[in-house]
């Protein structure tokens, strides 16, 4: 038995449009071809693939046959595939990334990520993304290694002054524990309290703040490198520790964590920042994330000031 030919893409689309529009006659106009050229296409296509597509007898609508149903959901993915290979080509010869690294630190608020790249997906299709998460120093030392194209950074990295940055907003932080834990258990907190207890601290896993710790008070430390492992043991009473409020929000409203008055630890503003190698200044979709992060991040001008407990 011969093995069927390879059809060509023009054949395919001539099918898939017979498809769509009903007619031979309607892809013909669809495609701005003269019907015998539609005709003798499909022939062709039969022909390669061995198999007829479309039952034409006793109807004027041509109806699909066993084997061209069969083959409908193939020649369709086909076709996306090469709409995609396309269109990929032409962001590629308009200056667009074929992907784009982004860095982001644990602070910057879920949903404001979640819509950031839920835009993303819609205006590049063709561009892959990579998402990193990483905490204090680790965004800059990606961006500076060239493992990220962008990075959302807190404020370490102005210290990097091979980076170009732009404000991109702020995250309120404020410490917390459970209401069992006896400082969520005291209603007037005197300074220094909090040395006493395990403060649950966020770690560094690059080299970029080895040795130096921030907001540290307690010399008895848990350090963590992941945000949810750290709300999950404020949660349970093993320590106190600082938070951004956006995200225990709904454990203040319902009682499962308390914020701390802590006179020498009421909490800060965590500055974000957008921020890229000065040698290798964005592409046009990293710069669209940028302006988007820039852009919502303007929202957050009062968390500056910190609300009262």
């Amino acid at each position: 038995m011969a093995n069927p030919g390879t059809p060509t893409f023009d054949q395919l689309r001539i099918f898939l449009t017979i498809v769509d529009t009903g007619s031979f006659a309607s892809a013909a106009r669809t495609l701005g071809r003269a019907v015998s050229v539609i005709s003798y296409g499909v022939a062709n296509l039969e022909a390669q693939l061995g198999v007829m597509l479309f039952d034409r007898e006793g109807t004027r609508k041509p109806q699909l046959t066993v084997a061209g149903r069969a083959l409908l959901a193939e020649a369709r993915a086909i076709a996306q595939g090469m709409d995609g290979l396309r269109a990929k080509v032409k962001g590629l010869l308009e200056g667009l990334e074929a992907e784009v690294d982004l860095a982001v630190d644990v602070m910057v608020p879920p949903e404001r990520l979640a819509a950031v790249l839920r835009g993303f997906a819609d205006e590049f299709p063709t561009v892959q993304l990579k998402l990193h998460v990483e905490a204090l120093g680790g965004i800059s030392a990606m961006v500076l290694a060239g493992a990220a194209t962008l990075g959302i950074s807190g404020p370490l990295s102005a210290e990097a002054p091979e980076l170009d940055r732009i404000s991109a907003g702020a995250t309120v932080l404020v410490p917390v524990a459970a209401p069992d834990h006896p400082l969520g258990r005291m209603t007037h907190i005197p300074p220094g309290a909090g040395r006493a207890y395990i403060q649950l601290v966020l770690s560094d896993r690059s080299g970029f703040t080895a040795g130096r710790d921030f907001g540290v008070i307690s010399p008895k430390t848990w350090r963590l490198a992941d945000l949810g492992a750290k709300h999950a043991l404020l949660r349970e009473g093993i320590g106190w520790g600082n938070m951004p409020l956006g995200m225990i929000a709904d454990d203040l409203a319902s009682g499962a964590l308390v914020r701390l008055a802590m006179p020498d630890n009421p909490g800060g503003a965590y500055r974000l920042a957008v921020i890229w190698r000065r040698d290798c200044p964005p592409g046009p979709a990293a710069q669209w994330l940028q302006d988007q992060f820039v852009d919502r991040g303007k929202a957050d001008a009062g968390t500056f000031e910190i609300p009262s407990v």
